[in-house]
């Protein structure tokens, strides 16, 4: 991993990995959930980007929630609402199993839907336990660190921020018309698309990881496939 120095690239030779930082700025969206009723109908109205936040957020602003609930819904179905059956269903949707965000809303739709015909009563969280729907603005900057082949990609992954691992791996799929992170997408144009150091990291599930081990597991992947640092 190097700073930008202005050396010009081999014929043929891809482009550098760019790594980039962001931060997030969390804005709140002026809508609240007491109940599971409540939450449904903010759910049907909110900016799709306040949903797809609170699959992410969390990752990037540290919570006392279990990893075991991997997005905020969940997180507050058991929490609050101490129902963990709705918890474990809300846990188990993968916002990149899906085309669009409005798929995605639709997912959660369904689920609260079927969660109130199932319960007599709706569930009440306590007072100070509310759903606040939150939404957050990514600010990205270019940190000037360089990786020029593909050897380098280990260590240069093991100092990623948790910002750069975000934005290069967790919402690069959700930006990228191709469905990639930046990193396999780099890769591929190594000619290293379908290696298995871009299978491995198509086969992580980055809900279920904390910012440490996605950082571990990505590196050990790396170092393993393309070489260089190992740990």
């Amino acid at each position: 991993m190097h700073p930008t120095d202005g050396a010009v690239q081999a014929p043929g030779t891809p482009e550098p990995f760019h790594i980039k930082d962001c931060s997030v700025v969390t804005i709140a969206t002026g809508r609240h959930a007491q109940n599971l009723r409540e939450l449904r109908d903010h759910l049907a109205a909110v900016d799709a980007m306040s949903i797809y936040s609170h699959f992410w957020l969390s990752r990037l602003q540290p919570r006392k929630a279990d990893l075991e609930f991997s997005n905020d819904f969940a997180a507050w179905a058991n929490g609050a609402l101490h129902d963990d059956v709705l918890a474990e269903r809300l846990s188990m949707v993968n916002p990149s199993d899906f085309a669009d965000l409005e798929e995605l809303r639709q997912t959660l739709l369904d689920i609260v839907e079927q969660r109130l015909d199932e319960k007599e009563m709706v569930p009440w969280a306590r007072p100070g336990q509310r759903f606040d729907f939150l939404q957050a603005q990514v600010i990205v900057f270019d940190t000037g660190e360089r990786v020029e082949r593909p050897e380098q990609l280990a260590g240069a992954v093991r100092s990623f921020s948790a910002g750069s691992l975000f934005y290069h791996l967790i919402d690069a799929p959700r930006r990228r018309t191709d469905g990639l992170d930046d990193v396999r997408a780099w890769l591929a144009a190594w000619g290293l698309g379908d290696g298995p150091a871009a299978r491995e990291l198509a086969a992580l599930d980055w809900q279920f990881l904390s910012i440490a081990q996605l950082r571990e597991r990505v590196a050990a992947i790396c170092a393993a496939h393309l070489g260089g640092e190992r740990a």
